[in-house]
């Protein structure tokens, strides 16, 4: 390490690596079936279905390459380490959904306008199968995430739960073309996995973007965060806070305060960080405290002073 950090900016996750590579090599093998079955029978249901599984192998791939990344430690040029990583594979996860939904929404109504002949036995067959796969791997993703906050192990599990639902579709479909005779519900469902997996993909853009734009996580109200700062001895305004994640769980925020001259500014900024660490579980910090008529804040600090002096 280039520096030294109070805060380690790596992540040693052994249980989010194990039941990752576990589950890339399940899912390699699955997604072969599927293709090869999807073309056999001619099922764009199933097809459809082997689309989302190869998107889970990408999925699982850029997730297995983020961690890596964070048991990186940060150098002098990424002093935050390699954490972001895992946000970005996880845009690019979502990304990779939307696209594909887009693909099974376009052949799909091709398939509607000119339908064709499905081999349903053979589709149903590898359906079932698919859904006995996806049932494990749904559960060990699951089990996962109740000791390690990932937020890629959070998409894979995401993207294997409309993996679920797509095989249930598919045995569905296959079921009712048999007692039917009606090949349209081969595309319908298509287009119903469609939606699931472009759901899925736009809830991890959304995730993932509000983390690439720095904005303040779900869980922190900024204007109480202020006001507890506020409450600290000494403490006579807050101004240019920030509040962001640099990956799941690893949060960072920074304050300016003006403080009362009469008190020590390491006593202050002590405790701060003993507010935001007990109430809000914040470690990584960096609190500048100032004077207002010392440090020109222009209008801001004029403003102050004037109602400093007024009360």
């Amino acid at each position: 390490m280039y520096d030294y950090h109070h805060l380690s900016h790596v992540k040693e996750q052994s249980k989010s690596k194990k039941t990752l590579w576990a589950t890339l090599f399940i899912t390699i093998f699955f997604t072969i079936v599927e293709i090869v079955g999807g073309i056999w029978s001619n099922s764009l249901a199933l097809l459809s279905d082997s689309a989302h599984m190869v998107s889970d192998v990408f999925a699982l791939s850029l997730s297995m390459t983020a961690i890596y990344l964070a048991t990186r430690p940060p150098n002098a040029r990424y002093t935050f380490g390699f954490l972001r990583f895992e946000i970005i594979a996880s845009f690019l996860n979502g990304l990779a959904l939307a696209v594909i939904a887009i693909g099974i929404f376009i052949e799909g109504i091709r398939r509607f306008i000119n339908p064709e002949p499905i081999n349903f036995k053979l589709m149903l067959i590898i359906a079932i199968i698919g859904f006995i796969v996806n049932a494990i791997l749904t559960y060990i993703l699951s089990r996962s995430i109740e000791e390690e906050e990932n937020l890629n192990v959070q998409s894979a599990l995401w993207h294997f739960i409309g993996d679920l639902l797509s095989s249930l579709g598919v045995i569905i479909s296959a079921v009712l073309i048999y007692f039917t005779g009606l090949v349209f519900f081969d595309p319908l469902i298509s287009l119903v996995i469609g939606g699931i997996i472009f759901t899925g993909g736009a809830k991890i853009i959304r995730e993932s973007y509000f983390i690439l734009m720095e904005s303040v996580p779900h869980k922190f109200n900024l204007d109480e965060i202020r006001e507890d700062i506020s409450q600290v001895e000494g403490v006579e305004d807050v101004h240019e806070m920030h509040l962001w994640s640099i990956s799941t769980e690893h949060y960072s925020l920074t304050a300016h305060v003006f403080v009362d001259e009469q008190i020590q500014p390491f006593c202050v900024i002590l405790a701060i960080n003993e507010t935001l660490k007990e109430k809000y579980g914040i470690t990584h910090t960096t609190i500048q405290v100032e004077h207002a008529n010392i440090h020109d804040h222009g209008e801001y600090g004029k403003e102050f002073l004037q109602q400093k002096s007024g009360s």
